[in-house]
């Protein structure tokens, strides 16, 4: 009777169906070099989605796998590479950076698995390479600085200064903000990036000084950003050359800009598809529960990545954790019925999000902590220029 009860249990196991195995996720990030500071956020909000469901989707446990891509395109082909080959994952998620994306789509895709971006939207990607296995939780490149060219439109300014890093996502950045501003460009700087990148920007502040432009639009991330922010305000340009930017004075560098006394950062207005003043309940948990493990409010590469995982799960859920039916699951992922924390979202036929941008301004909270706060809204239901170029099957 033993031998037989042990040959039912063998035979249970090796007919069980595939999904009774944990789901796993590959996510992808920059967790060494000076752009840590968005990898490490990015990692804790991941960690925190995974808090709150408990590490299930269902009955399915899901496992995360973090890899390094060291802000490098190279390194993340060669992480992503191992995910899919040596770790099998289900999901490869993650990515800052839009040349790390672009080196890196390809080994996601062609391995057979679903590719989810949490932050970096290439226009490449949401147009002519396009693929029914990506998915965003973010945006496209253009649509955050489109949104700020409106507000400019909208605030009279004439003529602008531009400046942004040289890569695939500040080109985007770039195009994005001289799509929808209607007055002159007066000049345009494009400076290093990646490891070494250029951190000195007296120079180009300079030429934006001496360009008599009324504005001064910018997208640098990261530690850049604070670079930034700091030679700007030390340059004496406040009153001189307005500065509009994306991506820029955030969630990451406000702390920064705060402890460094920066008074002028107050009342700054910047443009994005999500704020931590934003009214659902999901969002306020996410804000509440990040405040209190880490100290600071999320920026958008932590709202962005829980939600990645939030998006998994539900269609990890939605199919019982069976990975086998790939029709299924790419249903359940573009159904996004899941509790974002911008609110609801659906997917456009390029498979990015087609939701509302909006204009947020610097403030002081009840405790005296800056952050953001929405002011108005500039799109609604925003689709990205390059959706009409994606030809999915």
């Amino acid at each position: 009777m033993k031998r037989i009860a042990s040959l039912a249990l063998a035979a249970t196991m090796l007919t069980a169906p595939a999904h009774a195995e944990a789901v796993k996720i590959g996510f992808v990030t920059t967790l060494t070099t000076g752009a840590a500071v968005i990898g490490k956020e990015m990692e804790n909000a991941v960690n925190l989605a995974m808090e709150h469901l408990g590490g299930m989707a269902g009955d399915t446990k899901l496992e995360v796998i973090f890899a390094d891509d060291q802000f490098a395109p190279d390194v993340g082909k060669q992480v992503t590479d191992k995910l899919v080959k040596q770790d099998d994952v289900d999901f490869v998620t993650g990515f800052i950076w839009s040349h790390v994306l672009l080196a890196s789509r390809k080994s996601a895709l062609d391995g057979g698995k679903f590719l989810i971006s949490a932050n970096a939207g290439p226009s490449q990607i949401a147009g002519k390479l396009c693929d029914k296995n990506f998915f965003s939780t973010s945006w496209q490149n253009d649509q955050t600085p489109m949104a700020m060219g409106e507000v400019l439109n909208q605030q009279g300014v004439k003529s602008l200064y531009i400046m942004a890093p040289n890569y695939a996502a500040g080109k985007n950045m770039v195009a994005g903000v001289e799509r929808t501003f209607k007055g002159e460009v007066k000049g345009k700087d494009l400076t290093k990036w990646g490891a070494d990148a250029q951190l000195d920007f007296s120079a180009e502040l300079a030429k934006a000084k001496a360009s008599g432009a009324d504005g001064l639009f910018v997208f640098y991330p990261g530690a850049a950003g604070g670079a930034f922010i700091k030679q700007y305000h030390q340059a004496g340009l406040k009153d001189v050359i307005p500065l509009y930017t994306v991506f820029t004075v955030d969630g990451l560098s406000i702390p920064r800009l705060q402890a460094a006394d920066f008074e002028s950062v107050l009342g700054s207005r910047s443009t994005g598809h999500w704020d931590p003043s934003l009214d659902n309940a999901a969002n306020q948990k996410f804000v509440a529960d990040f405040k209190a493990q880490f100290g600071t409010y999320p920026s958008n590469y932590a709202a962005q990545s829980y939600d990645a995982i939030m998006l998994i799960a539900s269609a990890v859920k939605a199919t019982g954790g069976d990975m086998s039916d790939m029709d299924a699951v790419r249903a359940a992922l573009m159904a996004a019925d899941y509790d974002s924390v911008r609110g609801d979202y659906t997917y456009g036929s390029n498979h990015f999000p087609v939701q509302d941008f909006y204009l947020r301004e610097v403030v002081a909270d009840a405790d005296g902590t800056w952050t953001t706060k929405v002011v108005a809204t500039v799109f609604e239901d925003h689709v990205d220029s390059y959706a009409s170029e994606c030809k999915l099957d």
